[in-house]
């Protein structure tokens, strides 16, 4: 949580000085833009969230000097310019840490208790089922999309948002599987997720992830790959998704 005296503090600097509330929702929403599209610069956040880059960096100091937030290389595909590069921020463990529900703990500690009584494989069959209705639930909602993959994924992105996972849809990029044989990447598109409100439970059991990237190539009709994962220590979880390759038979 943010300390009330700095943010009076930081308003108090101000020529035109916003209510605290409405500057505690700037805030929420500069780290909010930051958990879907980190790595962003003070010049990123600006433009899409129509703030003056002073407003921003404002935002991004409290926001660091309380921990939520640290800077990282910017992404591959943020424009290049001469000189220093920008800084670039993601969301720290702790600004994902105080984005978790307040259940995470107590469900990491139910998931130890049935691996220590039932066995490891208890566990993975709860995160196949979890998975699973996610799937039906999600099912309904990509229908509309038909058979386009690239649509399909745009509504896989909204749908994960409302669930709280900070999704959205990126060019693949230049990081590319690339098929056997050629040196043509194959055309796609990349599923990022900047916050995991089950990355608790996935650190310690990744069959949760295991099985979500099974749902989303179900969903998704083509065989995902899972590139990074919060999980593992990286700042956002990303799937790639192929544009261009053989389908996925759905699940009876």
């Amino acid at each position: 949580m943010l300390l009330t005296d700095r943010r009076t503090s930081a308003a108090a600097h101000s020529s035109n000085p916003a209510p605290p509330g409405s500057e505690a929702r700037t805030r929420d929403r500069v780290q909010q833009t930051i958990a879907e599209d980190g790595p962003l610069t003070a010049a990123d956040l600006a433009s899409r969230l129509g703030l003056t880059p002073a407003a921003v960096r404002r935002h991004l100091e409290l926001l660091a000097e309380n921990g939520i937030i640290e800077e990282r290389e910017p992404s591959a595909d943020a424009g290049r310019s001469r000189g220093r590069p920008a800084r670039a921020y993601v969301l720290s463990e702790a600004g994902h840490a105080g984005m978790e529900s307040d259940y995470a703990q107590l469900a990491a500690s139910a998931l130890r208790f049935l691996a220590k009584h039932a066995g490891v494989g208890a566990v993975d069959e709860f995160a196949r089922e979890h998975s699973a209705q996610l799937e039906a639930r999600y099912t309904t909602q990509l229908a509309t999309a038909g058979a386009d993959v690239a649509a399909r994924a745009q509504l896989l992105a909204a749908a994960l948002n409302t669930d709280g996972f900070a999704a959205s849809i990126r060019p693949g990029g230049v990081d590319l599987p690339v098929p056997v044989g050629t040196d043509v990447p194959v055309p796609g598109l990349q599923l990022c997720q900047g916050h995991c409100p089950i990355q608790r439970v996935a650190t310690e059991f990744p069959a949760f992830c295991d099985a979500e990237t099974d749902v989303f190539s179900q969903l998704l009709g083509v065989r995902v790959e899972r590139q990074t994962t919060l999980a593992n220590g990286e700042h956002v979880c990303t799937t790639f998704i192929p544009l261009d390759a053989v389908t996925v038979t759905p699940r009876p």
